[in-house]
């Protein structure tokens, strides 16, 4: 539900950057209704991806210093109180509701950052080495149903709103962007009821009795504390950090292959998911502003939208859910990789064939498989893995540092493309072309970790000679 809820909020603005656009920013004296300036737009977009890099290096570090569970309920606090927050303004120009909403957006994004290490690395923990892939990935899977429920809610709220015109419009993305906080608030509970993970207090708290006592808890049956193990714990604690030569030696090239391949493809999965509303209005699936009113836009902007969530991003990623302890993660990341280039260059080549017309359900069909083979693929992959390749003590920031990585490949994807309007929607594919390729190369440094205990992973606990 975490994660449920980060996709939610990360994803709604996209539903109502044009509303905002036309109550605000509407020029009387002009045919066409108004809409953001570029840096208006870049920064209602990319605040929040701006909050959620800080807050995943942050929290991620705060993870591995105070254990998970603490500071996963933090987290959750903090998204509650800003996704309300993020519906309100301080007074009524412009400026003043522009700026409350980046404000509390900002922070919003920074308890999000916290969801993804703790989740991923909760996960993981608590995981049996057969089914942890799919476990895992059905975490992450739940950001495609965040992503629908989204524009679900958007379309309930603008039916409403289309039903009982002349209704305030303003009201409308105030209702859409405070609504995430309703199944946040849902799971603070089961939150804070969870004991804290068996690796966490077995191998950094180095408290295997309360580990021992937590998993009876969880798996219901009563599991002793055994003495030998105790011993072998205090006995072969590793004490390197994130900096030192042992760690670059052992994991330095797997950091630099889960933060480069996350950084590569949210490049081209953030550009693709911000400005699926651009691309819908040029193959014609949405009418030109000037022909309907602002509640009707959003109408038809979250129709258009939840179709692709329906057909292309969800299915993609439960293929994942199924397959990943079959296939392996390597070589899904690879395929995945590989498919959304080819994709990519397909759209590009022969782009003006697809804006035809008679071309445009084919192009959206070629967009959809885009996304599809982004969650059947890298899109999950790049959250799993980090999860599983780092030692317990290491393993909440190290998924931290990778996903920031991702976000910076975001904020790359959202701002980059706000700010060079000129190389146009082809040019914009075979750059993202380009970006995947450099992705697929990236992953061939990325090790399996399919079938293995995260001990054996992470060669925690072994010699230096054996490592």
């Amino acid at each position: 539900m975490g994660f449920f809820t980060d996709a939610y909020d990360l994803f709604c603005i996209a539903l109502v950057t044009r509303l905002l656009g036309r109550i605000y920013y509407t020029d009387p004296t002009k045919p066409d209704p108004g809409s953001l300036p570029p840096n208006v737009s870049a920064a209602v977009t990319g605040v929040a991806l701006c909050g959620t890099l800080a807050g995943q290096l942050f929290f991620g570090w705060l993870g591995d210093k105070l254990g998970r569970k603490s500071v996963y309920g933090f987290t959750l606090i903090l998204m509650v109180l800003c996704s309300i927050a993020s519906g309100l303004s301080f007074g009524h120009t412009p400026k003043s509701v522009i700026g409350t909403l980046c404000f509390f957006r900002f922070w919003l994004g920074f308890g999000i950052g916290g969801d993804y290490p703790l989740s991923a690395t909760i996960m993981s923990e608590y995981a049996n080495k057969k089914t942890r892939g799919a476990f895992i990935a059905a975490v992450f899977a739940m950001q495609g149903f965040g992503i629908l429920f989204g524009t679900i809610v958007a379309l309930v709220v603008s039916g409403a709103f289309r039903n009982a015109y002349p209704a305030p419009a303003d009201f409308m993305w105030r209702v859409i962007l405070m609504f995430g906080t309703v199944p946040a608030a849902l799971t603070y509970y089961w939150r804070m009821k969870m004991p804290e993970t068996a690796r966490y207090t077995a191998l950094i708290a180095r408290n295997t009795k309360q580990a021992a006592a937590d998993m009876s808890k969880v798996l219901h049956k009563d599991i002793q504390e055994d003495e030998q193990v105790e011993r072998e714990v205090i006995a072969t604690g590793d004490t390197w950090g994130l900096f030192s030569k042992q760690f670059l030696r052992r994991h330095g090239l797997h950091l630099l292959a889960t933060t480069s391949t996350w950084f590569l493809l949210d490049i081209a999965f953030y550009s693709q998911n911000l400005f699926q509303k651009d691309i819908f209005t040029k193959v014609g699936w949405i009418p030109a502003g000037r022909t309907m009113n602002a509640i009707e836009e959003v109408f038809r902007i979250s129709r258009a939208q939840a179709l692709i969530a329906l057909c292309g991003t969800v299915p993609g990623y439960w293929f994942t859910v199924a397959f990943i302890d079959i296939i392996g993660r390597f070589w899904i990341q690879l395929m995945g990789f590989l498919m959304m280039t080819v994709f990519m260059i397909a759209l590009a080549v022969p782009y003006e064939h697809w804006t035809e017309p008679a071309h445009h359900t084919g192009f959206l069909v070629m967009y959809g498989l885009t996304f599809f083979f982004a969650n059947f693929g890298p899109n999950s992959t790049t959250f799993i893995v980090p999860a599983e390749i780092f030692p317990a003590r290491l393993r909440s920031t190290c998924h931290g540092v990778s996903a920031a990585a991702g976000k910076a490949g975001a904020i790359i994807g959202a701002f980059g493309f706000l700010y060079s309007p000129g190389i146009g929607i082809r040019n914009s594919l075979f750059l993202l072309a380009g970006t995947n390729f450099l992705g697929m190369l990236m992953t061939l440094f990325v090790p399996e970790a399919k079938g293995k205990s995260l001990e054996e992973v992470s060669k925690e606990n072994v010699g230096e000679e054996q490592a």
